[in-house]
């Protein structure tokens, strides 16, 4: 079941897209010739967004952080890795002189203003997002 699980075009990316394309901001996705495939590429402000699944991803302290209770030594073996490999990607976004914003999935759900705070970093010069 869970290798039916895709990564590109996901429900809090598509509301990403959604929200920055309403307030006229245009990008390019998944661009493959960047580390890690960033989900969403904003070359005018020389910014990507890295759209992240709080399980997938394990967001820290976030109840949808769960381990399945099936093979949990595997699992936990992969989230290492995944985690492992955002902060590679993120490090090497990074050296490249990339802005990035790490969304997570439990925000966009709430909607607590990630999309207003978004708008305002991709004004702003700032490095990093929240």
């Amino acid at each position: 079941m869970m290798a039916g699980i895709g990564g590109k075009d996901t429900k809090p990316e598509m509301a990403i897209r959604r929200a920055l394309h309403a307030r006229g901001f245009r990008f390019r996705l998944h661009v493959s010739s960047l580390p890690g495939r960033p989900d969403i590429v904003l070359p005018r402000h020389r910014a990507v967004i890295l759209v992240h699944g709080c399980f997938w991803h394990r967001h820290p302290g976030c109840r949808y952080a769960t381990t399945p209770a099936t093979r949990p030594e595997f699992w936990l073996e992969k989230f290492r890795q995944n985690v492992k490999r955002d902060q590679r990607t993120l490090s090497e976004l990074s050296t490249l002189g990339w802005r990035v914003a790490t969304i997570w999935e439990c925000d966009i759900r709430k909607d607590d203003g990630v999309f207003s705070n978004l708008v305002e970093w991709l004004h702003s010069k700032r490095e990093t997002f929240g």
